[in-house]
């Protein structure tokens, strides 16, 4: 299977020689200043600031919001020098520091209310806010003050969400939309974008946080993992997203940069239709399956088998976990024809939906499986049309904090609730959860929750992920991050 691989990418290195064009040859950087960089996922809803987009916008150094994710997990200054908690009990007030929008504008606190607000009524609503009531007032021209319905101790972390990015009043001209355009606060600002294959970027002098090293960026959306690895390889980009596990043993070592991610590959079983409605059956699929086989053979050693929702990026989560109760009892039924849908733009999902096949089928399932990409596979499998979805997912992605994803993810009223779990035990331990702010009690209150959602057989966490980015070997300052929100930055330069 390697050496098929290894012929693959082989054949496929021709096919970039104009993926990145070079003044010095084919794979010889150009004498620019500039840093090219090839992404894994292509913009899905044009940019948009309030869904998986942000990311985009947060990794390639544009947008900012009031705080970031640091990489302890905490919330750090960003658009905010500092805060504290409001003396209501409700809020926060944040102070936000000297800095300058894209478009020359000053970044006021009416500024911040203006974005905040306009993020709070988009619709679908930002993940971010899921089941959170967020409003924004100025208290003078630099401070803001931030509320939310009910006491949310973690609203710094949530506020470094990308989906809640501060951008100037002109980015809100147009009803529904958001000008992206010269509107944002970070190093780079975009200036160009090309449908879902390209994004040029030009560096922003006025940067708060110091002038950025690189003239700018040159950025790609290579949705195939083999081209990305190629792309580095032949020196055609200098920092590459998301290298798929297969190739990595023909890279130079020097080029890849492997980090532990809150990032698990799961797969999530319907319980509102067909076969993985009966708890019976999902408990049967759960014995089934073998993850220790998926983290050798498919992801070559560089993931963990799965342990929970949460894995082993989480350092503290290992030693609180609790043992599922209340599991039922094994039993597949006689009509156990069944569906698994997953998506290519991360390779190796196929690869272990169709080890999941085999593995279901020594059980007694019959199963099909259906590739779709990723915009399609959350809406169709949201709306309940497969029996069950092989998907990557961050746990950390949106927000940082692990009570809002399982909000998200897992109660009844969960924005992506793949499996379309509506447990009250589930419902309860999240409530229970979100109001703690003691880091310690949160966390075993998280535990408990994840036990509530695992008791369900609804999610079967496959493997625990490690991050392989490619960074060229001229390329300083480079920011891969295991959270998955930051690529470049104000000193990354070749």
């Amino acid at each position: 299977m390697k050496t098929c691989r290894l012929l693959v990418s082989c054949l496929l290195a021709s096919l970039l020689s104009g993926c990145f064009a070079s003044a010095g040859g084919a794979g010889a950087a150009p004498d620019d200043g500039r840093l090219r960089v090839a992404l894994a996922f292509a913009p899905s809803q044009n940019l948009s600031p309030y869904g998986q987009d942000g990311y985009i916008l947060s990794r390639l150094g544009v947008a900012e919001g009031l705080t970031r994710l640091a990489a302890d997990g905490t919330a750090a200054p960003a658009l905010a020098e500092s805060w504290r908690a409001d003396d209501a009990g409700r809020g926060w007030v944040f102070t936000v520091r000297e800095a300058r929008f894209q478009d020359g504008s000053p970044v006021t606190a009416a500024a911040v209310v203006a974005a905040l607000t306009r993020a709070a009524q988009a619709k679908p609503v930002p993940t971010a806010l899921g089941g959170v009531q967020l409003t924004a007032a100025a208290v003078d021209t630099r401070q803001v003050r931030v509320t939310t319905g009910t006491p949310d101790p973690v609203l710094p972390l949530r506020l470094s969400s990308p989906a809640l990015a501060v951008f100037s009043p002109k980015a809100y001209e147009r009803p529904g939309a958001v000008d992206l355009v010269g509107t944002a606060t970070g190093p780079f600002a975009l200036t160009a974008i090309t449908g879902t294959t390209a994004a040029t970027l030009d560096r922003f002098d006025g940067y708060w946080g110091g002038r950025a090293r690189a003239a700018g960026v040159d950025a790609k959306f290579v949705t195939d993992g083999t081209a990305r690895a190629n792309a580095l390889r032949t020196g055609q980009a200098d920092i590459v997203d998301t290298l798929p596990v297969a190739g990595l043993a023909s890279l130079d070592e020097r080029l890849v940069q492997l980090k532990a991610t809150p990032r698990n590959t799961v797969l999530y079983l319907n319980t509102r239709s067909g076969v993985f409605a009966d708890p019976g059956a999902r408990a049967a699929a759960r014995e089934a399956i073998d993850t220790a086989v998926l983290a050798k053979n498919v992801y070559e050693g560089y993931a963990e088998p799965g342990r929970g929702i949460f894995g082993p990026a989480l350092t503290w989560a290992a030693g609180k976990r609790v043992p599922p109760e209340g599991r039922a009892k094994a039993m597949r039924p006689a009509a156990a024809a069944v569906t698994i849908a997953t998506h290519g733009s991360r390779p190796e999902l196929p690869e272990v939906a169709q080890v999941l096949q085999q593995q279901l089928e020594k059980a007694g399932f019959t199963v099909k499986l259906t590739v779709l990409d990723p915009a399609r596979l959350d809406s169709d499998a949201l709306a309940g049309k497969f029996d069950a979805v092989v998907n990557s997912r961050n746990v950390l992605l949106e927000t940082g904090d692990p009570v809002s994803v399982l909000a998200s993810d897992f109660t009844c009223a969960g924005g992506y609730n793949l499996a379309g779990i509506c447990d009250r035990r589930i419902d309860d331990a999240v409530a229970a959860a979100r109001p703690v702010a003691d880091p310690g009690r949160r966390q075993d209150a998280v535990m408990a929750a994840e036990a509530a959602v695992l008791a369900t057989d609804a999610v079967v966490p496959l493997v625990h992920l490690k991050v392989a980015a490619g960074i060229g070997p001229s390329v300083q300052g480079a920011v891969p991050d295991p959270y998955e929100r930051a690529m470049v930055g104000p000193g990354t330069h070749r």
